[in-house]
């Protein structure tokens, strides 16, 4: 799978980027046909704590499948996304094999 990094607002270091391919490449487990991924991560400028902006755009057969987690740090919002990015996969998966039944 292809992953495209996106950053705005700081430069993000490699063991970010690392982690982040490390988990989507994990997803494969649940559908092995996932095309490519976009990663847009993003910092707001903001009072807030929770300034962090990770979006996840998943290519796969036929569809995109679509998280955006806003948390403290980026691994934080990496986690959920992971697990939102998990289920969407699964149903998907689940879809699509009720419809060619």
């Amino acid at each position: 799978m292809e992953i495209l990094f996106q950053n705005t607002n700081f430069r993000a270091d490699q063991k970010l980027l690392d982690l982040i391919t490390q988990k989507l490449t994990k997803l494969e487990h649940y559908y092995d046909k996932i095309i490519d991924a976009s990663v847009y991560l993003k910092v707001q400028k903001s009072d807030d704590k929770i300034n962090k902006v990770l979006e996840i755009k998943l290519n796969v057969l036929n569809s995109t499948l679509f998280v955006e987690e806003h948390d403290k740090t980026f691994e934080c919002a990496l986690d959920k996304a992971e697990d939102a990015l998990k289920t969407q996969l699964i149903k998907y998966k689940q879809k699509i094999h009720g419809a060619n039944a």
